[in-house]
């Protein structure tokens, strides 16, 4: 009686068997298609003179634009920064037995979220034109709003009080992904809700809470350029400046984007890594990183014997 073979298996001889590859003749044509629509797309852009790729090596690196691609990874920096911080306190008050704080959170989250971000920032930077003077409530204290909301001011609130209202909504989706049974356990030990959410839910909750975060904050990076309305100086604005005096539009737009693929391609690799080290005991299989997603993609397989098989 002959043993077990694989059915994908062919018998060549001697009671060997060599594993036949899957054919997709359809893959191959797809890609084949694929890749020459976008090399004629490349071949085209790089032969049009009209891109003017000579004025985007001169103005790659000039100073105005390395110094608006500073401005625009600063603005990033800190209005994800005051997003987060404000998201996860808006998250707690969403999710509080208290009726009122938990009504106030939501109308912050539906304000923000239902207005455009565009409007948001010209209201902020023309808030001198309803409170001239700010007080804060305390006496004796009297700010000139004009002074004090700056364009970079108006920008900061502008970008950063809208990615709380986001991120509230991915910091709760987070926290309510975690069993309550965690918290209970946690009560039973004596810790606070506060203990308890800081050291027991908040940790569970990052592998949640990492990815969107990471998409919100490349979506800043972008959302930054919005800001050129309030004449910041960012990497779009300097851009605009330059082609404004030298009317090379289309070169200096090609600088502003590259430069845009380039840093949230960075932080993209950044966030996969970050995603790897939060998956870590939850999975049976980490995320790959793009050394790895490189290595698979160029590895070459080679059909090899794989069994035996038994005749009596």
């Amino acid at each position: 009686m002959s043993g077990l073979m694989n059915p994908t298996a062919t018998a060549t001889g001697h009671g060997r068997f060599t594993v036949v590859p899957a054919r997709h003749p359809w893959r191959w044509v797809a890609g084949t298609a694929v890749a020459a629509v976008v090399i004629l797309l490349v071949i085209s852009a790089l032969t049009n003179p009209r891109f003017g790729w000579d004025k985007v090596s001169l103005y790659f690196r000039d100073v105005a634009i390395v110094n608006g691609i500073g401005i625009t990874l600063f603005l990033t920096v800190v209005c994800m920064a005051l997003g987060v911080g404000l998201g996860v306190v808006l998250a707690v008050m969403q999710l509080s037995a208290n009726p009122v704080v938990k009504a106030s959170a939501s109308a912050y989250v539906t304000i923000f979220r239902g207005t455009p971000v565009l409007v948001q920032l010209l209201f902020w930077f023309n808030l001198s034109a309803l409170y001239p003077e700010i007080t804060f409530g305390i006496p004796g204290v009297s700010l000139d709003a004009n002074q004090l909301i700056t364009p970079l001011a108006a920008a900061i609130l502008g970008l950063g009080l809208n990615e709380a209202a986001y991120m509230s909504e991915i910091v709760r989706a987070g926290i309510q992904s975690i069993e309550q049974g965690q918290s209970e356990a946690a009560g039973a030990l004596g810790m606070s809700r506060i203990q308890t959410l800081t050291r027991v839910v908040l940790p569970q909750a990052m592998r949640v809470i990492i990815p969107p975060t990471g998409n919100e904050f490349i979506g800043m990076l972008k959302t930054t350029s919005l800001v050129s309305v309030l004449a910041v100086p960012e990497l779009l604005y300097s851009a605009q400046i330059i082609y404004s005096k030298n009317l090379q539009v289309v070169p200096l737009l090609l600088v502003a984007s590259i430069w845009y693929i380039i840093i949230t391609t960075v932080f993209s690799i950044g966030q996969g890594y970050l995603e790897r080290r939060f998956s870590r005991g939850t999975s049976r299989t980490v995320p790959p990183t793009p050394v790895e997603r490189l290595r698979k993609f160029f590895r070459v397989h080679s059909p090899l014997a794989t069994g035996k098989g038994n005749a009596s």
